[in-house]
């Protein structure tokens, strides 16, 4: 394990850019678009101080701007050249529909959102920008592009050549990006992360995970840049650490994309737990062999994932665990030491507690600070207002077990666990055996009152042959407590998922409600 050094992260995100391109050399070619666009270096910083200066005539300093754009060369320039221009990008999640967005805007203070036409038309996003227009003032990046001035040219040549002059140069204290909570429970919270958070977890991540080689290694990034984990880790990762990525625009291209993985020569690749599941089983051949290990996180790595890519392709999972506050990660496996079951060890540089929770005997609440820990929430009934944590600690509501080695295991949130008859029962354990009778489908545990024993709980599963005797004869089979088993199990044409491939509980809930 390498060494992290905090001092590292004492340096604005567009500093951290400069220091890879004097690291790695300004030829060095570092994005690969899905268009086969390719960018080095140079092309990044150039085109972060073009479309910086294009941006700064029509915003003003440190406004928040919101960042509507699929992961691509234009999210991550987008990015950036708000950065160079000392502009705070919000990223939006364009899967979160109106009310969500609406609730974003609010909260974050937005007025100016940056997209492009050809992503509203291939997307189909018209009804979503009609509804979100009255509110907010929409900036194209192809007449951006178009209208791009003498001047604006002239200032991506000379920041390029002598970026001091020309950038924005924040504190790494402030902030240096707005990320919002999926809105699973209630109105999404803008997460305000600073420029030291988000350097902090690449350089965390470095020290955490040698086996990464700029000269050699590819990474393939397919998850969204509104989400933390396809942000740092999908793009910052590679762009600080000096790893070519191939950035992809949509996970659900279940198809296509590992082909593309293939004919990129990726060797280091970002996905949930359901997405590779989902690549494993639609290659038809070798396509995804070049990889060393995919890093999953978001949800949990389940068994038969594991066992069928290895036994298909040779390949490690690594599992993390990682929530937006912590700017995203907060414990990954490693190559040399990768514990199934288990979401690793803590990142280097973090401080954790446990506090007990009542009925649980096992474990208890994590709470936890350091250098990628957030600066606070932004709330719609606080507009900008960054709310400071206190003491600097994160409470992430998620109940965890530590062995002696180390390792954590997560054993659910706080808010999934169902109390019945005076005992607390986890509703990831009742989704696990779900899973293990049929493994290619979703299923999700929901809470539901009872009156004789305060709460029961319920399975909605995609399943077509999903039924409540398989479940309890394999829970008798493996020793597992009869209260885990649902007391209905209900059949749905799919479950519903958030943009970021996770279980979308809120709208499970409301499914639920039109079922009963």
């Amino acid at each position: 394990m390498g060494k992290f050094k905090e001092s590292r992260s004492h340096i604005s995100v567009f500093g951290a850019l400069l220091r890879a391109r004097r690291e790695f050399g300004g030829k060095k070619e570092i994005i690969i678009d899905a268009d086969d666009r390719v960018l080095t270096y140079t092309d990044m910083v150039r085109a972060s101080f073009a479309l910086g200066s294009a941006f700064k005539s029509m915003t003003k300093p440190k406004e928040k701007v919101g960042i509507l754009l699929p992961t691509g060369a234009g999210s991550i320039l987008s990015f950036f050249a708000l950065q160079a221009a000392g502009r705070i990008p919000a990223m939006l999640n364009f899967t979160a529909g109106a009310h969500n967005l609406l609730a974003a805007f609010k909260a974050a203070e937005v007025t100016k959102v940056i997209t492009a036409h050809r992503f509203i038309k291939i997307g189909q996003l018209e009804p979503l920008i009609e509804k979100l227009s009255p509110h907010v003032e929409f900036v194209y990046l192809e007449d951006v592009r178009d209208n791009m001035t003498k001047k604006n040219k002239i200032v991506a040549v000379l920041g390029s050549l002598m970026p001091a002059l020309f950038m924005a140069k924040p504190s790494y204290k402030k902030e240096a990006v707005i990320l919002f909570t999926s809105g699973t429970e209630g109105d999404p919270k803008g997460v305000a992360l600073s420029h030291k958070n988000l350097v902090a977890n690449v350089e965390q991540i470095r020290a955490h995970i040698d086996e990464i080689y700029p000269e050699t290694d590819v990474m393939f990034n397919p998850l969204p840049t509104f989400h933390c984990f396809g942000l740092t880790g999908g793009a910052l990762l590679p762009l600080f650490s000096g790893v070519k990525v191939a950035l992809y625009p949509s996970p659900l291209h279940v198809k296509m994309i590992p082909e593309r993985i293939k004919a990129m020569g990726t060797t280091v690749m970002f996905a949930t737990d359901t997405f590779l599941s989902r690549y494993a089983r639609a290659s038809k051949g070798d396509e995804l062999s070049g990889l060393r290990f995919c890093v999953c996180g978001a949800e949990q790595v389940r068994d038969e994932t594991r066992a069928f890519v290895r036994k298909k392709f040779d390949m490690q999972i690594l599992e993390g665990y990682g929530v937006t506050e912590t700017s995203p990660v907060l414990a990954v496996n490693q190559p040399t030491a990768n514990r199934s079951g288990t979401v690793g060890h803590i990142m280097p540089g973090m401080e954790h507690r446990i506090e007990p929770v009542p009925g649980i005997e096992r474990g208890g609440r994590l709470f936890v600070r350091g250098p990628n820990v957030m600066m606070g929430y932004i709330t719609t009934d606080n507009p900008g207002v960054i709310q400071p944590l206190e003491g600097g600690w994160h409470d992430t509501g998620d109940v965890v077990e530590i062995d002696e080695d180390g390792y954590i295991a997560i054993r659910g949130r706080v808010k999934r666990f169902a109390n019945i008859g005076g005992e607390t029962v986890s509703l990831a354990v009742v989704e696990n055996c779900a899973s293990a009778v049929w493994p290619d489908n979703q299923h999700v545990a929901l809470i539901r009152p009872d009156p004789k024993k305060g709460e029961q709980i319920v399975l909605i599963s995609d399943c077509k042959e999903a039924n409540r005797t398989d479940i309890r004869t394999w829970a008798q089979n493996h020793g597992v407590s009869e209260l885990s088993i649902p007391r209905k199990v209900f059949v749905v044409d799919e479950i519903p998922l958030l943009g970021t491939g996770k279980v979308d509980f809120n709208g499970s809930d409301k499914l639920l409600k039109t079922l009963e």
